[in-house]
């Protein structure tokens, strides 16, 4: 961890190839923290600017953080110095602006940005900003876009355990391997914990196991198939008013593995 990380929270990310069910995945994880008495205060981290997290626990938000991106670029464009000196003042409150209470937690969506380009010094600090807000919370769940690059420049450069998820699919499990190179040999995030989470399961546990052993990775738990699921998708029900099943249960067990750690709880209690 770096001499700059918060030391009294705990930074969870969820990745993996579109489509495997990270969202989902992330919203079920909502759920259990929030049916449980450990997580303190939660934020959530919206970073797929699809914002499929918004529906998956049905909710809306008022502002979203590519919307304060968008105004920097355009007030840095006018040129105005005074303009950009209010700005930069500003910046702590638009991003507490963007900051929506919900019952249980707090969520902060990325959101889309209309504006092309990299745009690295504004990245920088919204990043700055979003990671001094999150010193108020003892929990932060991030739900990621597919790869990683955009958690490392727009919303945290280091997080403790990264959840890999993928299917039980050789796509999946490729995307899985890049990922980890990506986070070994390119440094493109920092993290103390990485491992998998393989999502509708039906059987073949142990050659799954087999798969992650030859990439070196931990699996934090298997998810077996729920038509539940498929059928709140299907009808656009929240996933987070799932009814208790196996799934569900599988996610417990991984919230305990990846969030409720000795270590965490000692942090706690600190």
């Amino acid at each position: 961890m770096s001499e700059s990380a918060n030391t009294s929270n705990r930074l969870v990310a969820v990745c993996g190839k579109g489509g495997t069910g990270k969202t989902v995945l992330t919203a079920m994880m909502t759920k259990v923290l929030l049916e449980s008495d450990k997580a303190g205060n939660l934020l959530l981290i919206d970073a797929d600017p699809a914002m499929g997290l918004l529906n998956a626990l049905g909710v809306t938000v008022r502002r979203t953080m590519g919307q304060i991106r968008e105004e920097i670029i355009k007030t840095a464009k006018r040129g105005k110095q005074e303009e950009k000196r209010q700005l930069v003042d500003m910046l702590d409150y638009m991003v507490l602006e963007a900051l929506n209470e919900m019952d249980g937690f707090a969520l902060l969506a990325m959101g889309r940005t209309e504006t092309l380009g990299c745009f690295c010094p504004v990245n920088a600090l919204l990043r700055g900003a979003i990671e001094t807000l999150s010193q108020s919370f003892d929990t932060i769940l991030i739900d990621g876009e597919a790869g990683l690059e955009q958690i490392n420049r727009q919303v945290m450069g280091h997080v403790d355990t990264l959840i890999i998820v993928t299917d039980a699919t050789s796509r999946g499990i490729q995307t899985a391997a890049q990922i980890k190179r990506m986070v070994q040999s390119e440094r493109v995030i920092q993290c103390e914990k990485m491992g998998l989470v393989f999502n509708r399961v039906q059987g073949n546990e142990e050659l799954l196991k087999q798969s992650a052993q030859e990439l070196g990775l931990e699996v934090f738990g298997y998810i077996p198939h729920d038509e539940n699921i498929a059928y709140y998708d299907l009808v656009g029900k929240p996933i987070i008013e799932l009814p208790a099943s196996p799934s569900l249960a599988a996610v417990r067990n991984i919230v305990e593995k990846c969030i409720f750690t000795e270590r965490f709880s000692e942090r706690l209690r600190n």
